[in-house]
């Protein structure tokens, strides 16, 4: 239907997810959340984009599913033009757009991986993240559930591996130490490119587990089932 209210596939603890969050907060749309249990979120991933993507987040929007971020960033732009996340001049506009893609590209994944790293070598921990931030069912699962967190992380982002995490971090600190083209709009402005969006949304691994699952980020009036 036209007019059935978009749903957000998502993780909680995903940056990309939150990058997506963090847009329809912004533009202030109404929409529901979907969070399925990690690992099996591929599979709906390619179910909902009929295998064009295999991964969250996927928005639907106008019963169009949409997978990747910066693709969802450009619907919610078209679709629900004010207030805007793109800069109007096109100059500005081209290097928001280049400043998203270093971070998503180049800036995010090794910092996730070097993320899930840390939390495998430390069980009580990741059981932690599990239990604040997996799904509500599998809350009272959270020492079987982080067991199998951990070995999905191994295999999808190489947690675990010390010789991967040394990679990462180097790679991270290499682009970390360059020069951006454009920075983010001050605190104090209405104005943002969608390049802030995603740098400004780290994992969250500390938020209490209802307000994981039940509050949206503010300003945004998405609804869990």
């Amino acid at each position: 239907m036209a007019d059935a209210l978009p749903t957000l596939w998502h993780i909680n603890v995903s940056h990309y997810s939150e990058k997506t969050r963090w847009a329809l907060a912004w533009k202030d749309i109404e929409h529901r959340r979907r969070s399925p249990m990690p690992s099996s979120h591929m599979a709906v991933a390619l179910w909902l984009t009929r295998g064009r993507r295999a991964t969250f987040p996927v928005l639907t929007l106008d019963g169009r599913p949409i997978g990747d971020s910066t693709a969802i960033i450009a619907a919610l732009e078209e679709r629900f033009p004010e207030p805007p996340l793109y800069p109007a001049d096109p100059e500005q506009r081209r290097r928001a757009l280049k400043l998203e893609d270093f971070f998503d590209e180049q800036l995010g994944p090794p910092i996730r991986q070097l993320v899930w790293h840390e939390l495998s070598n430390d069980p009580r921990r990741f059981a932690l993240v599990v239990e604040q931030t997996g799904p509500a069912s599998l809350r009272r699962f959270s020492g079987a559930a982080a067991q199998y967190g951990r070995l999905f992380t191994r295999l999808r982002f190489g947690a675990g591996s010390a010789e991967q995490a040394e990679r990462s971090r180097a790679s991270a600190s290499r682009h970390s130490a360059r020069r951006c083209a454009s920075g983010p709009a001050s605190s104090g402005s209405r104005r943002c490119s969608a390049a802030t969006a995603n740098r400004a949304s780290p994992p969250r691994p500390n938020l209490p587990a209802h307000q994981a699952d039940a509050q949206p980020p503010i300003g945004a009036r998405g609804c869990d089932p």
